[in-house]
């Protein structure tokens, strides 16, 4: 039988390169496009199609900061569907990403010049806002609106028999210190990005403690540091081209710098053969690339320290599982308000 994927975000950046590559990896795949845009899908899934015949392409249509979205796409799919090999929770937003110019000064002139550059620790701020759901549009987008999909999707999700397999587009930019169990949705901060790539670290880690016995497994991966429709609007155009010269010098210390898509698909593309079962639920895996442009995967160990050996993240289980229990609850508020609300209409 054809392994089936889905990968959410497939239209652009990392989602449509891991595309492309997860068909080279196996051209037979049925490969599912979960996408916001429909007629972007539809050119993607042309182009794929185009260059592998063999392959099986469809699409979903679904926006994860949308739950009645969410629920209609998960509907379709367990209609498609009998069972999911492989979930690539990639879809996520950086709304209106500003520049936090005295930070980067003062990093300049620091010993953390690299890893402030790699990390982005510090740097960034963003402008959030509440969606039509009445949740904060990053938190909904990057992790809740993922969450519910994975609860409407249990049912080809977990299988005994053969394991089934989470992989989340997290971030080096996932700071500890930006998340917070009584604000999950970082209502009151102004990094909303990093307090969600934390709270998908957290999520992954209390995915594997209630759901490995049913054979699902779930990990996280950092694609490194990119140019792309993300990051592109940091600085302006001119700006980018002055530094680029800087950035390829900054690959011979830092291998965060995998500047492409398609560098940073590698360690979701590693994860693709590997067993689940025999992974560090603990363990973040890392796309890296060297200065001449060769690409690996490493493991992070928190705060800073990058090494090739097993290594965990800066959480702990408890916290992890007080956060999922908190998103239990928020979807039990959420059903029932959007039950009341489409009684109503």
């Amino acid at each position: 039988m054809r392994k089936a994927v889905l990968v959410t975000g497939a239209s652009s950046g990392v989602g449509l390169a891991l595309c492309k590559r997860l068909l080279e990896e196996d051209h037979e795949l049925h490969l599912c496009l979960a996408c916001r845009n429909r007629s972007k899908a539809e050119a993607v899934r042309a182009a794929l199609l185009a260059s592998r015949p063999l392959a099986e392409v469809s699409i979903v249509q679904v926006d994860v900061s949308d739950l009645q979205s969410v629920f209609r796409a998960s509907r379709e799919l367990k209609q498609r569907f009998q069972r999911l090999d492989y979930v690539y929770l990639n879809a996520g937003i950086m709304p209106n990403p500003q520049l936090n110019i005295k930070a980067l000064f003062s990093g300049l002139f620091s010993r953390k010049v690299i890893h402030m550059f790699s990390t982005a620790e510090g740097l960034l701020t963003q402008e959030d806002k509440i969606t039509a759901d009445g949740l904060q549009e990053v938190f909904e987008t990057n992790v809740f609106g993922h969450f519910i999909l994975i609860q409407e999707l249990a049912p080809l999700l977990c299988h005994s028999d053969s394991p089934s397999q989470l992989i989340w587009t997290s971030s080096r930019n996932a700071r500890k210190s930006n998340f917070c169990l009584e604000d999950i949705q970082h209502s009151r901060g102004q990094e909303p990005y990093s307090s969600s790539k934390y709270a998908v670290d957290l999520l992954s880690v209390a995915v594997n403690r209630n759901f490995n016995s049913r054979g699902l497994y779930s990990s996280v991966v950092c694609p490194g540091t990119m140019v792309t429709n993300m990051t592109c609007g940091i600085l302006p155009p001119f700006v980018w081209t002055l530094l680029m010269p800087i950035i390829w010098l900054l690959r011979f210390f830092a291998n965060a710098f995998t500047l492409t898509p398609y560098n940073g698909t590698e360690a979701l593309v590693w994860l693709f053969h590997q067993k689940p079962e025999s992974l560090n639920p603990l363990t973040k895996y890392l796309s890296a690339t060297t200065g001449f442009g060769s690409n690996y995967v490493m493991t992070q160990k928190y705060p800073e320290e990058e090494i090739l050996g097993n290594s965990i993240m800066d959480l702990d289980e408890d916290t992890a599982e007080k956060f999922y229990q908190s998103l239990l609850e928020l979807e039990k508020h959420v059903r029932a308000t959007i039950q009341k609300r489409n009684h109503q209409s």
